[in-house]
């Protein structure tokens, strides 16, 4: 990974993300935190050749770790229990936007430009679009479950950065994080979730779930964060939604429409403006 461009590795876990939409609605008889322990912990298998690395985690950075990883799923799936879907994805994609604006606050000697600032916006936008299709409302009755859905935005983005601002431990430790927070959604799935029994099948799946979106898209986040810039990182994180859409139309699941174009050209220009350098823009 070292040798990987930062901008390339933010991509190439964007890529796997992308794909967790499709891959969840093969599972989505699988109860949430139960697909999540399971996966999580078939990631922490991805750095075990680096298992040394574990011992660099400090009880502070366990605490970190499990609230980026376990957090912002607790957090996620508590909003999409108490509030409509769409509205709730809606406001968890405030993520990249709040990494973008916040990163002045964590990363020291980073500023916050013009062109940061409206690549974001753009590309949450072009996020908007395509996770409502142009139509969607906020409902006083859902209150709590969008606060939940701004607490997973919150809690992934400031995860995200905070990893930068302690980049002094290795990217191998991510495994250690993986694995106890799989343990605390299997431990959440045991108190709030029946029991089921899962077919052979099943298994292909979730490993594919573990091993690429839920395992080494984490690694590969972890590196790009701490080298990377995170602001251009920010912008070219709204093209996790829009890749997404594009899988589930490849595989029959969705479509592209008009709304879809727009959005492409949202995210897209938001993310060219939010990585331009200075003297271009």
């Amino acid at each position: 990974m070292r040798a990987m461009p930062p901008v390339l590795l933010a991509l190439a876990s964007i890529l796997m993300w992308s794909s967790v939409a499709w891959l969840s609605l093969t599972l989505r008889h699988v109860p949430p935190f139960l697909l999540v322990g399971l996966a999580l912990i078939i990631g922490a298998t991805v750095g075990l050749a680096r298992w040394r690395d574990w011992r660099a985690a400090t009880p502070g950075l366990m605490v970190l770790g499990i609230y980026g990883l376990f957090g912002f799923h607790f957090a996620l799936f508590t909003a999409l229990r108490h509030a409509p879907p769409i509205e709730a994805n809606l406001v968890n994609y405030l993520w990249p936007l709040l990494i973008v604006v916040l990163a002045p606050l964590f990363v020291p000697g980073v500023r916050l430009a013009a062109r940061h600032v409206a690549g974001g916006v753009a590309g949450f936008a072009g996020a908007a679009l395509l996770a409502s299709g142009g139509s969607f409302a906020l409902r006083a009755e859902h209150l709590f479950g969008y606060a939940c859905a701004l607490a997973a935005a919150l809690i992934w983005s400031t995860y995200s950065l905070l990893t930068r601002r302690m980049g002094d431990f290795p990217t191998g430790t991510v495994g250690a994080f993986c694995l106890a927070s799989g343990a605390l959604s299997l431990a959440c799935h045991a108190l709030w979730e029946p029991a089921v029994s899962l077919p052979a099948a099943d298994w292909a799946w979730i490993a594919a779930l573990g091993v690429f979106p839920l395992g080494l898209a984490f690694f590969t986040w972890d590196a790009a964060m701490k080298r990377g810039d995170p602001r251009m990182i920010g912008t070219l994180s709204y093209l996790t939604p829009l890749l997404s859409t594009a899988w589930l139309a490849l595989s029959g699941q969705g479509s592209l429409g008009l709304m879809s174009l727009i959005a492409l050209a949202l995210i897209v220009g938001g993310a060219a403006l939010g990585s331009m350098p200075r003297r271009s823009t």
